[in-house]
């Protein structure tokens, strides 16, 4: 039996969606949406932890955001492709649970996974509406009306912006779930760049820097590959 979720997030890696769009999370589940986290890979490259830990540190993450699922498709990190198996894995997973809407990585960043896992996620959401395209285990199809795009490591112009000022910390702490990839002064764990604490300062600072154009305090920025669509520019402020 399927179970209809309003939006499904997928990351390339876990502790994308938190480092993305983790505020846009909390505050649509605090809004009574229906949403869940799709991982493509258990990040099992990473320098930092193993990828047993890193799904407990999901799972924490989840429950923080107020995500009640989260999956993971173990695509093999860091070597996943546009393939017919992987669109097909994505595909299935669309069918199954439904979406309105998807969010999904950068259409472009400094890992090549986020940029692969962009166009793996969008591809999926068209041909998921596609009739001849079969999925045996779920066979009905089923099309997202858009794929936002969260911006991740490299600074880009978001197409909106969401405002998430009453749920950064919400988010930070979600972040910081993941301790085994983040600053932790007790770690004997090696450095990496995002590691530092200057990289949760910036993380902080970027949606300051994205909320401020918009009136928020604070904002998540996203990118659309089609027009957005409104009813009226009243809609829009």
């Amino acid at each position: 039996m399927n179970e209809f979720f309003d939006v499904l997030v997928f990351g390339a890696h876990p502790d994308d969606v938190e480092l993305g769009c983790g505020g846009t999370v909390a505050k649509m589940v605090g809004q009574g949406k229906k949403v869940a986290i799709v991982d493509l890979t258990r990040g099992e490259l990473g320098t930092r932890g193993s990828a047993e830990l890193r799904e407990q540190e999901a799972h924490t993450a989840a429950e923080i955001l107020g995500v009640k699922t989260r999956i993971n498709l173990r695509l093999k990190d860091g070597f996943f492709q546009c393939d017919l198996d992987s669109l097909l894995e994505v595909v299935t997973v669309i069918r199954k649970y439904k979406p309105s809407i998807v969010l999904a990585n950068a259409l472009a960043d400094r890992h090549p996974d986020h940029g692969r896992g962009a166009e793996l996620v969008a591809q999926a959401c068209f041909l998921s509406g596609l009739q001849k395209v079969e999925t045996p285990d779920y066979p009905e199809i089923h099309r997202p009306t858009a794929v936002y795009h969260y911006i991740q490591d490299f600074e880009r112009t978001p197409d909106l912006v969401v405002d998430i000022t009453d749920y950064e910390k919400q988010k930070m702490d979600a972040i910081l779930a993941f301790s085994s990839q983040f600053f932790d002064p007790k770690s004997n764990e090696p450095e990496t760049p995002i590691s530092t604490p200057a990289f949760l300062e910036r993380l902080v600072g970027r949606d300051l820097a994205m909320g401020r154009p918009c009136g928020f305090k604070a904002g998540e920025g996203f990118e659309i590959l089609r027009p957005i669509g409104v009813d009226s520019l009243l809609d829009l402020f």
